[in-house]
């Protein structure tokens, strides 16, 4: 089959207001495809260096009394809101680099940049332009890659948030399509990203059901808002997306889960990279904003509604769909501490990259320092790093309410949604096989004897009734009733 590669710079806030333009597209080869997925990265590296003349330190150009920091984010990737959105929103790095300032008699002054993906991030940190950065896992790897190749090395200090199964990655197609499993994709058309974890996500999930992601598919490497304009114009048969976008347009009723990331059992996860010349110049800096970072993760777990909200408010998400992915039993874990499951995965992903001809050789443990957080947490670190213990996924967020009701099951939810029909903002519920968390209303149910049990994805709703005699789908306005 024939690949496709059409992108666009612009990216729309995913406001449910805004429809983003429909995509163009153009139809060179396969092999012309991935030369221009691995050659695009490196040529916006080369203009970025070009225009902005020597890789110094961001920082050099201000006088040894002011130091301003310059630190590149992404707003709407909101697995990242602790080193960016929410960080930003709260004032700790601000409030820390003050406290340094008085220490060590300099002014400091942060400049936040935002952009809607980590590849200009890393073009502007190996430019000498951006001190600090987050991004997913497999930009981070690029990020590492183009870095030692341009002589501008970094290193991936901590993490934001991530999800031991992978499932902050999900593939998701039209509400009422005929598509029910992967085997379905095949002589489809689907869009993705071309070197993004949600890419990833696809790539493997394919192989794994004996279909090779290059051959037996169309492939639109796109910026996530034109995926997602393409599966609402028809042009795209399914969008394979990372957070916050198949979140948002099953709550917009513009999607439904066909494959759940969860289903890989590989983690994803999300981190903070900082350029090696930087850290050698302005550790005390690192350690301020490792610190802050620290800060706003625990305020997105003892405030998650508050968290939620700021988020929102700064991103144009609704801020159900941000408490999805970052609430207190949301899909992602927000913990700063490199966990060996997490560089574990990241050496996995470096072979997906590989093979997709977007890096070469990574060394990941050179990459990975976590000197730094560690210095943060000090004797707390190692109990932290081997900590994974995550809230139930199970709430109720009513309308006028500040807070959420947490359940150990989706019996009990079902129950009490029930009992508050009308009054209920928004219900989530963990997937039965996986433990991906999901809308409840937008999930797939099935009744199994007297269990009704709630799936993310038609896929394993579908792999569960086959093995389960008697188990039958059912609709959730059903599911409601038969709770009652």
């Amino acid at each position: 089959m024939s690949s496709r590669f059409t992108g666009s710079p612009f990216v729309p806030s995913p406001s449910p207001s805004r429809r983003p333009p429909a995509p163009s597209s153009t139809t060179p080869s396969a092999a012309r495809r991935r030369a221009l997925a691995a050659t695009l990265p490196a040529v916006l590296l080369a203009a970025s260096l070009s225009g902005c003349g020597s890789a110094a330190d961001a920082s050099d150009a201000s006088d040894d009394k002011t130091v301003t920091v310059t630190v590149g984010y992404q707003s709407k990737t909101i697995n990242t809101v602790t080193a960016g959105t929410l960080l930003r929103s709260l004032g700790f790095f601000e409030r820390a680099l003050r406290a340094q300032g008085e220490r060590d008699g300099r002014t400091y002054k942060v400049r936040w940049q935002d952009y809607a993906t980590g590849a200009p991030i890393t073009a502007q940190m190996v430019a000498g332009k951006v001190d600090i950065g987050s991004m997913g896992d497999f930009p981070l790897l690029i990020n590492a890659a183009r870095g030692r190749q341009l002589h501008a090395p970094t290193r991936l200090v901590s993490v934001t948030g991530y999800n031991l199964r992978g499932a902050l990655n999900t593939i998701v197609t039209k509400p009422g399509s005929g598509l029910r499993s992967l085997a379905d994709l095949r002589g489809k058309t689907v869009s993705s990203s071309v070197g993004s974890a949600s890419d990833g996500t696809l790539v493997r999930a394919l192989r794994q059901a004996g279909i090779d992601p290059e051959a037996d598919i169309h492939k639109l490497n796109q910026q996530p808002a034109v995926g997602a304009s393409a599966l609402q114009s028809g042009s795209a048969d399914a969008l394979s997306q990372f957070v916050a976008w198949p979140g948002l347009l099953a709550f917009q009723g513009k999607a439904q889960a066909l494959y759940d990331g969860g289903s890989l059992g590989l983690p994803t996860f999300h981190g903070v990279t900082v350029r090696d010349a930087f850290a050698a110049r302005r550790p005390a800096v690192l350690k301020a904003f490792l610190t802050a970072q620290r800060e706003a993760t625990r305020s997105l777990q003892t405030h998650p509604v508050d968290a939620a909200r700021r988020v929102a408010e700064a991103t144009g998400l609704p801020p159900e769909v941000v408490y999805l992915y970052n609430g207190a039993g949301g899909l992602a874990t927000f913990d700063p501490t490199l966990k060996p499951q997490l560089v574990a995965a990241l050496k996995k992903d470096v072979t997906v990259l590989r093979a997709a001809k977007l890096t070469g050789p990574v060394n990941v443990d050179s990459f990975v320092n976590d000197r730094y957080v560690k210095q943060s947490y000090g004797s707390e670190y190692a109990k932290a790093r081997n900590s994974t213990a995550h809230p139930s996924p199970d709430e109720v967020w009513l309308r006028g309410e500040d807070r959420t009701h947490s359940f150990t099951g989706p019996d009990a939810l079902l129950r009490f949604a029930a009992a508050h029909h009308g009054k209920v903002r928004a219900a989530y519920v963990a997937d039965a096989t996986t433990g991906t968390r999901w809308f409840a209303d937008k999930s797939v149910w099935v009744r199994d004897g007297a269990r009704l049990l709630p799936f993310a994805a038609r896929a394993t709703a579908d792999a569960w009734t086959r093995k389960h005699r008697g188990a039958r789908p059912l609709s959730y306005a059903a599911a409601l009733e038969q709770a009652r």
